[in-house]
Order: structure tokens, then C-alpha cells, then sequence
């Protein structure tokens, strides 16, 4: 199972653009969001049509809670906006963005920090647009985790699965090590 986080805009919607993501998402993905509003919200309905599992971990008061079906496991964590990207991050194996703010920036610059490999949609028209003029390849000098540009959100997803599936590889093959 991959796990999928996904940073997006929390208030604009765009359900064309979260179908186009989602339709190329493999069954063995499971996404991790931060809410249920915006094109959060468009990306979790769609994932939910398609069978996919939708992991919710929102902040203390949430603007609005995921209805309830067997595709969404809310968690409420209890924490400010910050600190629950913290746990949205941590729990994700690749973390992509359809574009946003700053908190979707926060949590970009938050994955990349912690190793985790960041993919992003280009001339979504919001502010995670101009990360790649600042940023080509790399957030700092440290290159901790690699940073992708896409052009469409079917490229977003095609990435996304071939960079995580690829890091579960390396990651099992280590694991599988005796120790010593």
C-alpha cells in the first residue's frame, strides 16, 4: 500500500482536476489529506467512487467533517492546522500538490525536510506556482528529497506512484537485511 498525501487548495474546488489525479492513482494507493473542504474535499469524493481509502487527519475544529462511508477514516487529532500537517507528512510515503497557499507550501517544504519526496503541479494559478522559479530542484543544498514539476495531474500521479513504489522497493530490500 502507498500511502498518497496530498496538499491541496483549501478553498477553491476543482472537481475536474481531482478526477484527472485520482483516475490515474493504482487500487494499492491510500490517500492522506488534511481535511474534507476545497479540492481536499474533490479529491476525497472521487477517491471514495473509485474504492479508494481516504485517510483524514484534521485539525482541531474542523470546517467540516467527512460523511461517513467505508472509504474514509477520519482522524481527529486535535491539533492546530501546523501541527497536524506534521502528521499528515509523517504518514505519507510521497507527499503531491494540485496547488495552494501557504499551507500547502508549509507542508511541501515540511516533506522535503523530513526526506519525503514532493511532487508539484504546475500553473494550477496559485501560490505553489512560484516555487519552482525560487526552487528548480531542491528546497536547499542539503537535496534531502527530490522535487518534481509536473504538467498536468495525470503526470502528478504517474510520478507519484513510480517515485513511492520505487522507494517501498528500497525500503523492503533494506528492511530485509540481517542485522550485523
Amino acid at each position: 500500500m502507498i500511502n498518497v498525501g496530498v496538499a491541496a487548495h483549501s478553498e477553491g474546488s476543482n472537481r475536474e482536476l481531482a478526477r484527472r489525479f485520482v483516475e490515474k492513482l493504482s487500487n494499492d494507493v491510500r490517500i492522506i489529506l488534511g481535511g474534507y473542504w476545497g479540492l481536499m474535499r474533490d479529491v476525497a469524493d472521487v477517491a471514495a467512487e473509485r474504492g479508494i481509502q481516504v485517510v483524514f487527519i484534521l485539525p482541531n475544529n474542523p470546517r467540516e467533517l467527512p460523511p461517513r462511508n467505508k472509504f474514509f477514516i477520519p482522524i481527529d487529532t486535535g491539533l492546530d492546522f501546523k501541527a497536524r500537517s506534521t502528521i499528515l507528512v509523517r504518514s505519507s510515503d510521497i507527499l503531491v500538490t494540485l496547488g495552494g497557499e501557504i499551507g500547502t507550501m508549509i507542508e511541501l517544504f515540511m516533506a522535503y525536510s523530513y526526506g519525503k519526496p514532493v511532487v508539484i503541479l504546475r500553473n494550477t494559478g496559485l501560490s505553489t506556482d512560484k516555487l519552482e522559479k525560487a526552487f528548480n530542484s531542491s528546497f536547499d543544498n542539503r537535496l534531502t528529497a527530490p522535487i518534481i514539476y509536473v504538467n498536468t495531474p495525470e503526470e502528478l500521479a504517474e510520478k507519484a506512484l513510480a517515485i513511492a513504489s520505487k522507494g517501498k522497493m528500497l525500503n523492503i530490500g533494506l528492511s530485509s537485511r540481517p542485522n550485523g
